[in-house]
This record gives structure tokens, C-alpha cells and sequence, in this order.
């Protein structure tokens, strides 16, 4: 199953998502593995529009069922942005260190009481109903959402994750989403909730072997 992503951690927490599932039968590669693999720009207006974007090229392209999350940090002081823009906040794609950096310069001023922020998550998941090519396939597609609510920190915190996880406190913890243990950011993090809502799906997929 292609994972339509370049993130090896996002390729992780699904690996970890199916074993504490017990799913066998599937094996999820990244883009990384897919040579000249045609990406279509992420425009769509919400998480949901970008994941669908995403997982449908993915199987159009390669014939393999496809699960793609896009996923970001909606702070309420800024209307809930960056939201879909997220991962580009500072003007490039995937600086995280540059993204957090203006973040946290746009809430200077902001009071700890009116940090509040939450991290969400839409993931989809696109395969083939019958063993065809793409031009006469019946498409399947599912779709998940999850939600992670928090608030801003005034300093990163933590080493692990990625993205603005340093700087996520979340709801009810001591510690920010970049602090926590893979398995505890499993348990409670946006896109864990996402997947695990995916799990009868990708059981489903993994007993029909379902690969077009």
C-alpha cells in the first residue's frame, strides 16, 4: 500500500497503527520508493480536499491502494491558521524550524489564555473494488478525522516529533506533543485517531488483498 507521503515518521506511526491492530497482509511504502512519482499541488481549501488529492493521485499513478494525511495546527488567536498551510507557513515546505520560529513571533503578545490551538488531521484511504485497470475501476475511498486540542508554548520543548510538535502542549498534559513517546502521541495525537478510525478499512483491505 503506497503511503503518499516523503515523512518517514508518518510512515512509522502507520506501521505502528497496524501492528497494535494486528493487520497483516500489508506492507506501506512512501513516495521515496516510488521513482518519479507525479505530485499534484495540495490546493484544496481543506485537510480533507488535500488528503483525497493526494490518495487519489496516488492510485491513479501507481495501481496500488493509497492512504494519504494531510494534517496541520489551527491556532485560535490567528482564526484558525496556518492551518492547511501549515507545513509552509514560512514559505517552504517542510521548514519546520523556520515555521515555528514565525509562529511564535506572530503570538508574542498573545496571553497564555488565549493560546489555544489544536492539531487536526484528515486521512483518506483510496483503493480499487475489483481488479481493473484505473480507466473502469469503481473507486473506494474512505476518509477520517481526528482532532488534538491544545495550546501554543512560549518555547520549543522536546526532541522528538516533528513539525510544531515542540511547541504543542497538549490538552491536560505536562509535557508538549514533542516530549511524548511515539506510543503516547499514538494514543492521543490527531492522526492516531484519524488511522485508528481506518483500521476496519485497512483490515478489510489486508484480508482481500486488494491490489489492482
Amino acid at each position: 500500500m503506497l503511503v503518499a507521503s516523503r515523512n518517514a515518521k508518518k510512515l512509522a506511526e502507520l506501521r505502528r497503527v497496524l501492528d497494535s491492530a494486528g493487520i497483516d497482509g500489508i506492507e506501506p511504502i512512501g513516495l521515496d520508493e516510488v521513482p518519479d512519482f507525479p505530485e499534484e499541488p495540495e490546493d484544496g481549501a481543506t485537510f480533507k480536499d488535500n488528503a483525497l488529492i493526494k490518495a487519489r493521485s496516488g492510485w491513479k499513478a501507481t495501481g496500488l491502494a493509497c492512504l494519504a494525511d494531510d494534517s496541520g495546527l489551527a491556532v485560535d488567536a490567528l482564526n484558525g491558521m496556518p492551518g492547511v498551510l501549515s507545513a509552509r507557513w514560512a514559505g517552504r515546505h517542510g521548514d519546520d524550524a523556520a515555521n515555528n520560529a514565525l509562529l511564535l513571533a506572530q503570538l508574542s503578545d498573545v496571553p497564555d489564555e488565549r493560546r489555544g490551538a489544536a492539531f487536526f488531521s484528515s486521512c483518506a484511504l483510496v483503493y480499487s473494488a475489483r481488479d481493473s485497470a484505473p480507466s473502469t475501476a469503481t473507486l473506494m475511498t474512505r476518509v477520517a478525522e481526528g482532532r488534538w486540542a491544545g495550546q501554543v508554548l512560549r518555547e520549543p520543548r522536546g526532541e522528538r516529533g516533528f513539525g510544531y510538535d515542540p511547541l504543542f502542549l497538549p490538552e491536560g498534559s505536562d509535557r508538549s506533543a514533542a516530549e511524548l513517546t511515539a506510543e503516547e502521541k499514538d494514543a492521543d495525537s490527531h492522526r492516531g485517531r484519524a488511522l485508528r478510525a481506518l483500521v476496519p478499512a485497512l483490515r478489510e483491505l489486508a484480508e482481500r488483498g486488494m491490489r489492482r
